[in-house]
């Protein structure tokens, strides 16, 4: 028993002793880049609707029969070439029955102008009276006036019968028929026959936030912000299946008023189509490269963990540790996020190991670099607003 009483103290001690002798943690080696301001793109990505540059609608502008389709539903026609007939004869016979109202009206004037004649030197030599002069004068005034009114009632019904022929009132694409051979056309109702629109030049119409276009103005007005040589602001295209269109366009109108409903302020870009891939109502993503900012900030992608709150990023702190970092992410550029807030010069920014990493860990740099240059970088891919 006294032998018990000495070996179980020894035993505990010894087990005690173990515990206090566990190795420490070794540091998990890392890389890094180290954050330094830079010129960087403002990249804004949105996305945009194509319009046609112009688009009519023809009409209907004479009641009557649909006699006659010209053209091929979505043939290319050219300004002033005919595309519907509609059935003449019963203006025909309206313009044949005001002409001869016109011939008419015109032999009554012809017959008071030579009664006035007549009338002249009889009234000199006091054959007739003053008053009957006069009255042969006012008829033949208002004989004159009937002509005049009905003349421009030929011309009425002559434009009324050229309306029978409907024109092309622009070149461009023609989509489908709206009606069909024999189907009874409206004047009154202006009843639509097809519409014209011209896409080798085509419109892509976006929206902003009326808070970025007041930022991008602040940055413009104090220097931080510089746009492109001539204030030029490109404007790229991605396609809906991701491809990139291949011509670049330009912004050629901003609203300067503030959408009360959605808030934004909208733009427009002019792009040249002459393959005619864009369509118009077709949806795209737009690009617009507004200038550099000259002391930005950017991290490689690899850097970077997306959660439901934003990006993340794991920084170096004082004492050799790891940790989490919240940022405010902004455009994609040459697999580079552009960092909005959250880091600062001279933060040491992990770039590998990002799986293993926990907060608090204990790092060592096994290499640090820079952060990417992206002085002469070209937009790769952008974040949406």
């Amino acid at each position: 028993m006294r032998a018990l009483k000495i070996v179980i103290p020894l035993l505990l001690l010894s087990a005690c002793g173990g515990e206090a002798e566990q190795p420490a943690p070794q540091p998990l080696p890392v890389e890094t880049v180290t954050i330094d301001g830079q010129a960087i793109p403002n990249v804004i990505e949105l996305p945009g609707r194509v319009t046609a540059v112009r688009k009519s609608e023809v009409r209907a502008r004479v009641t009557g029969i649909l006699e006659q389709q010209l053209l091929e539903d979505g043939s290319y026609v050219r300004e002033g070439q005919p595309l519907f007939r509609i059935d003449p004869r019963e203006l025909r016979a309206s313009l044949a029955q005001t002409q001869a109202s016109l011939q008419r009206a015109q032999a009554t004037a012809a017959n008071a102008r030579a009664v006035v004649e007549r009338y002249r030197p009889l009234v000199e030599e006091n054959a007739i009276s003053r008053q009957e002069f006069d009255a042969a004068v006012a008829t033949s005034r208002a004989a004159d006036a009937d002509v005049a009114q009905i003349r421009a009632q030929v011309q009425a019904a002559s434009l009324q019968l050229g309306y029978t022929t409907v024109r092309a009132p622009i070149s461009g694409r023609a989509g489908r028929a709206q009606v069909t051979e024999g189907a009874l056309v409206s004047a009154t109702e202006a009843t639509l026959l097809t519409t014209i629109e011209q896409i080798d030049q085509v419109y892509v119409v976006f929206s902003n936030s009326a808070q970025d276009v007041l930022s991008v103005r602040r940055s413009l007005a104090d220097g931080s912000l510089v746009l492109a040589e001539g204030g030029r602001v490109p404007v790229t295209l991605t396609m809906s299946d991701g491809s990139d269109y291949p011509i670049p366009g330009t912004i050629d109108f901003l609203d300067q008023s503030v959408n009360e409903a959605t808030g934004t302020v909208e733009l427009r870009a002019r792009f040249a189509n002459p393959e005619g891939i864009l369509l118009p109502g077709q949806f795209v993503r737009v690009r617009v490269e507004a200038g550099r900012y000259a002391d930005g900030i950017a991290v490689p992608q690899v850097a970077v963990t997306m959660t439901e709150t934003g990006g993340t990023v794991f920084v170096i702190d004082e004492e050799g540790m790891a940790q989490v970092r919240q940022i405010k992410l902004g455009a994609m550029f040459d697999g580079n996020w552009i960092v909005e807030s959250g880091l600062q010069e001279g933060d040491r920014v992990i770039t590998n190991n990002i799986q293993k990493l926990r907060a608090g860990m204990p790092v060592s740099v096994a290499s640090s670099t820079p952060a990417p240059a992206s002085g002469t970088a070209a937009p790769a891919a952008v974040q949406a607003n």
